[in-house]
């Protein structure tokens, strides 16, 4: 199916690509704490809002 060649560039393309991301997001670490200091609240708030949702559907439902 793949080649070889292919096989190799595709490994050394995954494991360089994580150790760049991995960099980055070292890099901009203390960056992400300061500016996204509430998104948890809203990620709560957004799986709340889908649950009540999917509440509302099976009483209504039945």
């Amino acid at each position: 199916m793949f080649s070889t060649g292919q096989l190799i560039f595709a490994a050394l393309f995954v494991i360089v690509f994580i150790v760049i991301i991995s960099l980055s997001y070292k890099k901009d670490k203390k960056l992400h704490k300061k500016n996204y200091k509430g998104v948890a609240w809203v990620l709560i708030s957004f799986v709340t809002f889908i649950i009540i949702l999917f509440l509302i559907k099976h009483f209504l439902k039945n």
